[in-house]
């Protein structure tokens, strides 16, 4: 089976868990959560950060020369926010940017926006911030954040596979994955707008 094939025959799927799940961004668990396997299948197991941190790589693949620049500013502001979560900084509608952050990671992946490497990390950066505060709150330890960047960069790394796949594949298929990771930022938009 050929990637191409393979993204053909997967995107249905992905498609209904975008419209069908109200991603949350896990602000305010009561349990916490401790250690680097916990950490780790943090960003993993939400769908939400699973989709922003694919995009990123995705994007960051298809747009710059320097594919690395964006997901490494993503990860390092995700510690920095995780960090300053714990220390008891308080970020202001983390749901509504981490929303903000598919819907645009999402539309800039699907409308193949070229920024400037600076730009897009400091873009990204910004948006890395809320989810890292909204896995900062739940996390218990070091070993546990340490955990969440490492599985963030493997995000991060099968994100930019797949974008050096898309490449190669026809022009559509990384205009609908955009599509997809932006109509989930609009679907959790809509979840917290209507409760």
């Amino acid at each position: 089976m050929t990637f191409a094939s393979w993204i053909k025959r997967g995107l249905p799927a992905v498609a209904l868990a975008a419209l069908s799940f109200s991603a949350a961004a896990h602000v305010g668990d009561a349990h916490d959560h401790g250690g680097m396997l916990a950490g780790f299948l943090h960003p993993v197991t939400g769908l939400d950060h699973l989709a922003a941190m694919l995009a990123v790589g995705v994007w960051s693949a298809m747009t710059t020369r320097r594919l690395w620049v964006a997901p490494v500013s993503f990860a390092a502001l995700l510690l920095v926010g995780a960090l300053l979560a714990q220390a008891g900084v308080a970020f202001p509608a983390i749901e509504p940017m981490i929303a903000a952050s598919m819907l645009v990671v999402g539309l800039l992946l699907a409308a193949r926006v070229q920024l400037p490497e600076a730009t897009g990390a400091l873009l990204v950066g910004a948006f890395a911030l809320f989810h890292g505060a909204a896995h900062g709150q739940e996390l218990a330890d070091g070993a546990a954040l340490a955990g969440m960047v490492l599985g963030t960069a493997l995000l991060h790394a099968t994100g930019i596979a797949l974008g050096l796949g898309l490449k190669r594949a026809h022009a559509w298929l990384p205009r609908v994955a955009g599509g997809l990771v932006a109509l989930m930022g609009l679907n959790m938009a809509w979840g917290l707008l209507a409760g």
